[in-house]
């Protein structure tokens, strides 16, 4: 039996609205794929993708500090290198390298009290940021840090709100990375 045209239209009708269909489940799926692994990123275990050149400069600054282990220098540019990749715990054992020769640098204690935050050890960044404390009572960049990880990784709150009113007494216009003073994030986090 031959098909009459109407019957070949009604085809082609089926046809581009299967084809519509299949293109709008498409889309919808990579939507539903990219929101799924979006909101389930750990941002404490992303690990950033070296560039070439970060990768030249990673192969540079290992060979120096292999070639001059008794280098504090060589293996805090080492750290730092990892601290830029997401890469905490060769961040870690870099900057345990260099405080082994130097104990005394509250930057680097601080910098290693941020790598052990993002490793997932609250409590050794903690450690860290008090050991740069007692060195330099003055620090910020550690007062800061230790209120935060107090805050968000222990939730203890009044604790971290004291940690930040001791940096408001040492820099009364001390400011949080986002751009907010401390005495306003103080405020802030008093409301919550």
């Amino acid at each position: 039996m031959k098909e009459t045209p109407d019957q070949q239209y009604i085809k082609k009708e089926t046809a581009l609205l299967i084809a519509l269909v299949a293109l709008v489940i498409g889309f919808l799926g990579g939507v539903v794929f990219g929101a799924f692994k979006f909101t389930n990123a750990d941002p404490i275990a992303d690990s950033h993708t070296a560039e070439p050149a970060q990768n030249e400069a990673l192969t540079h600054a290992k060979a120096e500090a292999l070639k001059n282990p008794g280098s504090f220098t060589a293996w805090v540019n080492l750290g730092n290198l990892y601290f830029d990749l997401g890469q905490g715990k060769d961040a870690i054992e870099a900057y345990q390298k260099a405080l082994a020769i130097q104990p005394d640098n509250a930057d680097v204690l601080t910098d290693l009290g941020v790598m052990y935050r993002r490793n997932g050890n609250p409590e050794k960044a903690i450690e860290s940021f008090d050991k740069a404390i007692a060195l330099d009572p003055k620090h910020e960049q550690s007062r800061f840090n230790k209120g935060v990880v107090l805050l968000h990784d222990l939730n203890r709150k009044e604790e971290a709100i004291n940690v930040w009113k001791e940096l408001i007494g040492i820099n009364p216009m001390a400011m949080a990375p986002n751009g907010l003073s401390v005495d306003e994030l103080i405020r802030k986090v008093n409301s919550m």
